[in-house]
């Protein structure tokens, strides 16, 4: 490819590249580029969302760019303050340890093992003196630090600030002067700690590497950034079953998104899938084209096959099992009792919001068939109800 080819290719899916200019010429200038990416080890297990970050190193894999896949088992003893409101508890190193052991097995179910080269930061980060630590303290000021959007909120609302947190990102900084990094890839929480390395790069007489940033993916709840401590995310690690039905799952609003954002599908499939959607296709059909791209991924394509009949996927949309639970909804009046009132009283979504949702997915079946718009129940009806994959039941109005 042209530089021009490549730059087009590694744009699909970022935020913002900075600068664009210098990530061009250094295209231009014909050699292989050293591509960084950290990742502090604070959970055993990768998600889907890491995911984004590391499919964007799989394009400069792919282009013949050299990939550094950094592990921060260093910098995870002192804990990212990014977004946080709180000081973070540091990992112990044996925490840390324990952490850091799968994930080089996970990233390379996306990486090439042989055109990767997996670091640790502690190989330079323990070398460092007292003196070393100072020098690079001094490399900036506590007035640049506050301009943090964390930092400046917490300060605000007095919530306390420990130095070592003014460290994280200097010594993130400094990764990318050990590594002579040509670019290095975060998410967008993460673009001070990035500009943080060109920045240091240009003290210690090097040139300042152009600084990419990917979007935060959404979890199963399509709000929230995904997270293992809010339970809404997808785990590499997830069996194929519960993978494929976790897919399934997600909101109608940001299935395009997960399609940019993890698919290898071309922007014109993507974009044929979407014109087939608006023009009546059921997007679970489409969801079901993705669960099967990734549960491909990260197990096999004979895994991603029987997903549907795993463990956890028996139920399909429209199936009714023998052994139904049976709910009781009890009607206040004589007056007809509509759909959403019905799967909000018999407990078969969280709310409003989510029978709305779950509505909007056409996933709501009534004795088998898909729902059908104004149905409604009277006192003495019942019928079996199943809304999404997994809540299904007999009400009974009464």
């Amino acid at each position: 490819m042209t530089p021009e080819q490549q730059l087009a290719w590694i744009m699909r899916g970022t935020e913002e590249i900075i600068p664009e200019s210098d990530l061009l010429a250094k295209l231009r200038e014909g050699r292989p580029l050293r591509i960084k990416a950290g990742f502090d080890p604070t959970a055993p297990d990768l998600h889907l969302g890491h995911t984004v970050l590391i499919n964007k190193l799989k394009v400069f894999q792919d282009l013949g760019h050299e990939v550094i896949f950094l592990i921060g088992d260093f910098t995870g003893r002192i804990g990212d303050p990014t977004g946080k409101n709180v000081t973070r508890k540091p990992l112990t190193e044996a925490q840390v340890a324990d952490n850091a052991k799968s994930y080089a097995e996970q990233v390379f179910k996306i990486l090439d093992p042989a055109r990767t080269q997996v670091v640790f930061n502690s190989a330079w980060m323990n070398a460092l003196s007292a003196a070393d630590l100072i020098g690079l303290a001094a490399q900036y000021t506590v007035t640049r630090m506050m301009e943090r959007d964390d930092f400046t909120k917490r300060f605000a609302s007095q919530q306390p600030i420990a130095i070592h947190e003014f460290l994280y990102p200097l010594l993130q900084g400094y990764d990318s002067v050990e590594l002579k990094a040509d670019v290095e890839l975060g998410g967008t929480d993460q673009k001070f700690n990035l500009l943080m390395g060109r920045t240091l790069q240009g003290r210690y007489d090097q040139a300042a590497q152009v600084c990419i940033t990917v979007p935060i993916l959404e979890g199963l709840d399509g709000v929230q950034k995904m997270s293992k401590s809010l339970g809404n995310y997808i785990g590499v690690t997830d069996a194929p079953g519960e993978m494929y039905q976790k897919l399934l799952s997600i909101p109608d609003s940001i299935v395009w998104r997960y399609f940019e954002l993890l698919s290898f599908r071309s922007l014109d499939e993507i974009d044929a899938l979407r014109a087939e959607v608006a023009a009546g296709k059921n997007p679970q059909e489409v969801k079901k084209l993705l669960a099967v791209e990734i549960v491909s991924r990260f197990h096999s394509e004979a895994a991603a096959a029987a997903a549907p009949q795993a463990a956890g996927n028996v139920l399909r949309m429209g199936d009714i099992p023998d052994d139904l639970p049976c709910v009781d909804v009890v009607a206040e009046t004589d007056d007809p009792i509509y759909l959403i009132a019905i799967l909000n009283r018999a407990g078969l979504v969280r709310n409003s919001a989510a029978a709305k949702d779950v509505l909007a997915r056409k996933a709501v079946y009534i004795d088998g068939q898909p729902a059908m718009d104004g149905f409604s129940m009277r006192r003495g009806d019942s019928c079996v109800i199943q809304a999404g994959k997994k809540s299904i039941a007999r009400v009974v109005v009464r």
